[in-house]
């Protein structure tokens, strides 16, 4: 077979992968917001069926000839060209999916539904008991899918591999220390300082209110609401389902507007990084996402670069004094300050910039442990709550605050957590590189002009889809190698403006 007609074969088959994929993630995102009670047991058996079909065109030999007959041709000679980059991913996922047997990937998809769901219904009621079954079965078969993967160093690379391309726990482990010595100093710095004045919590922020306060900032910002839709789920969370539709949703409560804007600024980043992404190449690895750090890197970009500056407040709170009574006596300079407060608590999702980080790594060093041998899932509870006094002084009133609270281990989704922080160091960087093009986009913020910083990022970093690893495209971009102090330095000026020092 000549190498051309092998790669349109290889075209299909990753097209008809991606359809039956984003299948599954529109089944996962109904399972989500609108499924009734006693639809979950059939939803399982529906994903399972798809996981099933999906691993057998995955793991079809002919992919394997069809690949061979390309590599090493004419056609991938140019490392950058879709050609090349689309065979070396395929070749990549292709290699891992024919080492997990389909049984095994049946009986993953078939956990992460049933976990879900039993996370779902006893996170209210802070049941760990009756959800630990589901996570000790999702545990178990992520270890075994580890081992069939197989890895250098240790298990926990096999699925960090997943979600970070070639990254590795022994890479990020001194990254993440010299990150938190750096986060314990400018926390002592704050410690006994004034906090800034409490102005947007404890007030009446009508949900219907706050759904179109937010859709309208999500719509300013550059999120195409044409090609997207925003809903309520108990954790936010973005999917792309495919061009034309990248779905975001958030919670709210009804005592704290910023709440569900800053869950809204977030996944509209991922989804504008969705809608970003070359449409002429859907279905390929030229047209997806680097990887989960890059993505982290845009969402928490406008999350908090932009929706917690200064110039962001001083456009949106004319707005947000129009739409909500109660913050008609609360000037842009008090509600930015206070959404740069810095205030140790117990929800990730809710953690100001300084702390978050420290929130991923208390789940990263736990991951960690659980995927040494080292912690058993029964005593992921009394650990959370050691860890968690150790890193930020604080001891989870329950379980739904404390080990609970996050959606992620109930899908099995080890080795997510680590992107997070590794996702903000990009994304500093990353926003250091625009403001230097750019030029001070505080004023921009100020006019309402979000528009060159979402095309900068377009240009550099959703173009090129998955062209190169996160670690280079940083330095493609850059024009350096990832470098924590350039999220060191955001923090510090940040803090110290909140806190006039």
């Amino acid at each position: 077979m000549q190498s051309r007609e092998a790669y349109g074969k290889l075209l299909a088959w990753s097209r008809e992968l991606a359809h039956l994929g984003t299948t599954m993630g529109l089944l996962h995102w109904d399972q989500r917001t609108h499924i009734p009670p006693k639809g979950h047991d059939n939803r399982a058996e529906q994903i399972a069926t798809l996981a099933r079909i999906h691993h057998q065109r995955e793991t079809d030999p002919r992919a394997g000839e069809w690949l061979a007959a390309v590599e090493g041709t004419d056609l991938v000679t140019e490392p950058e060209s879709a050609e090349a980059v689309n065979v070396r991913e395929w070749r990549r996922s292709y290699d891992k999916a024919v080492k997990i047997p389909e049984s095994l990937a049946v009986a993953l998809a078939k956990a992460q539904a049933h976990g879900q769901s039993a996370w779902e219904k006893a996170k209210p009621q802070s049941d760990w008991a009756a959800f630990q079954p589901s996570l000790v079965e999702l545990v178990g078969l992520r270890k075994e899918q580890a081992e069939v993967l197989g890895y250098e160093h240790e298990a926990y690379d096999a699925l960090l591999d997943d979600y970070e391309p070639g990254a590795k726990a022994a890479e990020i482990e001194p990254v993440f220390r010299a990150l938190r010595v750096a986060t314990v100093k400018l926390l002592d710095r704050l410690r006994d300082l004034e906090q800034p004045k409490t102005v947007v919590v404890g007030k009446d922020y009508p949900l219907i209110d706050q759904e179109r306060a937010c859709m309208a900032v999500a719509a300013r910002l550059g999120y195409d609401l044409e090609a997207g839709r925003l809903d309520t789920t108990m954790h936010p969370f973005s999917t792309c389902i495919g061009p034309g539709d990248a779905r975001i949703t958030t919670s709210y409560d009804p005592q704290d507007f910023t709440d569900a804007l800053f869950s809204v600024v977030h996944e509209a980043g991922h989804a504008m990084y969705s809608q970003g992404q070359p449409k002429e190449h859907h279905g390929t690895p030229r047209g997806e996402y680097a990887s989960l750090s890059v993505h982290e890197s845009q969402s928490r970009m406008w999350e908090n670069f932009v929706g917690r500056s200064p110039g962001f407040w001083a456009f949106f709170q004319p707005y947000f004094q129009m739409i909500f009574p109660a913050l008609r006596d609360v000037s842009a300079h008090d509600a930015q300050r206070w959404v740069s407060r810095v205030q140790p608590g117990y929800i990730r999702v809710q953690a100001d910039e300084l702390t978050y980080n420290l929130h991923v790594m208390l789940r990263f060093d736990l991951e960690l442990a659980v995927m040494r041998g080292k912690l058993g899932v029964a005593d992921l509870p009394e650990a959370w709550d050691g860890k968690m006094q150790d890193y930020l002084g604080l001891k989870p009133p329950c379980h739904a605050k404390g080990v609970m609270q996050d959606v992620h281990w109930s899908g099995g989704l080890f080795g997510y957590f680590p992107t997070y922080t590794l996702g903000n160091i990009y994304a500093a960087q990353f926003f250091a590189a625009a403001q230097q093009e750019l030029g001070d986009m505080g004023d921009m913020f100020a006019r309402g002009e979000f528009a060159p910083l979402l095309g900068w990022l377009r240009r550099e970093i959703h173009s090129r889809g998955k062209t190169l690893l996160a670690r280079d495209l940083v330095q493609r971009v850059t024009g350096q190698e990832p470098d924590a102090r350039y999220l060191v330095e955001h923090l510090t000026a940040r803090c110290e403006r909140a806190y006039y020092l």
